[in-house]
């Protein structure tokens, strides 16, 4: 029996326009945690108030520790970003199980220093990034809205087309 289409690990554009999703969404939280800090300041300090011009390094420090943030709580819970949803694809561990907290931040942590490492999707046999490799995960398809029950069966193959016996 041939595996179902939209079974196996997510190919690289895929995982491009998931990423490009969670970039925006990101964005958007970003700023409205710069609104809500301003908001608050405002509050504060009504008379003295003064919009907040944050420098670059601070600006990049804290969309790096946002995306890591966002990631790591949605990796560690249903496996899935926001982009990852959109898309059908799932994070799991390469035993097929959720990631738990600490291989989550560390995926995170790699996704958001590294990014350039998702491109190794595109030549890898096995669809795997350099972030998969180094912290034991897979992205595979996943369109149910099942919370991961059904990815992470066993008997779900990890190359798309490839034929199983059961």
């Amino acid at each position: 029996m041939s595996a179902q289409p939209g079974e196996g690990n997510a190919g690289l554009v895929t995982r491009l326009l998931a990423a490009a999703v969670d970039a925006i969404a990101v964005v958007i939280a970003t700023a409205g945690l710069y609104l809500g800090a301003t908001g608050i300041r405002f509050f504060w300090s009504p008379l003295r108030f003064q919009w907040p011009q944050p420098g670059p390094w601070t600006s990049t420090l804290t969309l790096m520790a946002v995306a890591a943030a966002y990631l790591t709580v949605a990796w560690a819970t249903t496996g899935r970003s926001y982009g990852a949803t959109l898309l059908g694809v799932r994070v799991l561990a390469r035993s097929r199980r959720r990631l738990g907290w600490i291989r989550a931040l560390l995926r995170a942590i790699t996704c958001v220093l590294v990014p350039i490492g998702l491109l190794w999707t595109a030549i890898s046999p096995a669809r795997r990034s350099w972030h998969d490799i180094l912290v034991g995960t897979v992205v595979v398809y996943d369109r149910y809205r099942d919370r991961g029950e059904h990815a992470m069966t066993p008997e779900r193959t990890t190359f798309p087309m490839r034929h199983r016996s059961r």
